[in-house]
């Protein structure tokens, strides 16, 4: 059964927050027996949450053809379609769908789309997207790392096509690094990308040198970091990309890929955060967002394959944003 959605009474304005869930179309997106990205995800987090007083509620929804087509081919979209109204299968070596497939991955896309629509008619200055699949890795024609659609990618897209946004900063701190929405955004100047990852490390990009290309120069900046690296090193980098950041972009928009496998329990791991390092790290984009004016910050799920240690972290997260 769905989520209800709240009444806005009961919660102070200054602190409204939305929380996007359709968890029948979630959970029936489901990858083969002992795949990391399971449905037992949405679960951890979702539970997690539960113990977080005065979170609203509400539906996500699909995201259409001509929002998910700013970002990624309309003959690719046509081809999930088709690939999961016919059973789905395998779509690359670690990428599955089955039918219900389709409308989840058009809801979490949907879903970042709607957080944005939120946040920038002033209903509220921070949105959590609990979704799956996740999408950083999904290319513009080509699935990807589990991913179908780029969600934060259509949500950003919208951003700039629907509201006129021009400074649109997305922080990806996920165990990899988000190699969709770096070639999305490569060329474009009103999209910074800063992606902190494990490098050198699955899928192969995100080194230092990768700045963005034409247009974009500049505004894509990658902050690797080696397996083993010791948490304060960790934040400390993260702060310092934040800073740097700071004194050139003054974003009007953050959206946030949360992955949670940093987490030292992880097992795609290797390195060393704990769940309050990811509080932390989202009271630092707050203070930023706070410094520059900007008018919300949208977090969508990415990783996280620990169950325990994801619905730790993301409810870690989630508090942090709700304080804002």
């Amino acid at each position: 059964m769905d989520m209800p959605i709240s009444t806005r009474e009961t919660l102070t304005f200054e602190y409204f927050f939305m929380l996007l869930l359709v968890s029948e179309s979630f959970r029936k997106h489901r990858t083969p027996a002992g795949h990391p990205e399971r449905v037992e995800r949405y679960a951890a987090v979702t539970d997690a949450l539960k113990a977080i007083p005065n979170l609203e509620y509400a539906q996500a929804r699909p995201a259409t053809k001509e929002e998910l087509g700013r970002v990624h081919k309309p003959e690719y979209i046509e081809r999930i379609e088709q690939f999961c109204a016919a059973g789905g299968g395998q779509l690359d070596a670690d990428t599955f769908a089955v039918p219900e497939s389709w409308d989840a991955a058009c809801r979490a896309a949907g879903a970042c789309v709607q957080a944005v629509e939120y946040v920038l008619s002033g209903k509220g200055r921070a949105v959590f997207c609990a979704v799956r699949p996740p999408g950083h890795h999904a290319r513009p024609a080509a699935p990807m790392g589990f991913c179908l659609f780029n969600n934060v990618a259509v949500g950003a897209a919208a951003a700039i096509s629907v509201h006129g946004l021009q400074r649109i900063l997305i922080v990806d701190w996920d165990l990899h690094h988000g190699n969709g929405t770096q070639e999305i955004f490569y060329e474009d100047p009103r999209v910074f990308y800063y992606s902190m990852h494990r490098w050198p490390f699955w899928p192969g990009t995100g080194s230092a040198q990768e700045t963005g290309r034409g247009a974009g120069k500049g505004f894509t900046l990658n902050v690797p970091i080696a397996a083993g690296t010791q948490r304060q090193e960790v934040r400390a980098l993260f702060r310092a990309g934040l800073e740097d950041i700071a004194a050139r972009f003054a974003p009007e928009l953050v959206i946030i890929s949360a992955g949670f496998d940093m987490h030292r329990a992880d097992p795609m791991g290797g390195n060393a955060l704990e769940a309050e390092d990811y509080a932390e790290m989202t009271a630092e984009i707050a203070e930023l967002f706070v410094k520059t004016e900007g008018r919300g910050i949208v977090s969508c799920l990415e990783g996280g394959y620990n169950l325990e240690a994801l619905g730790a972290s993301a409810a870690r997260h989630v508090a942090a944003l709700k304080a804002l």
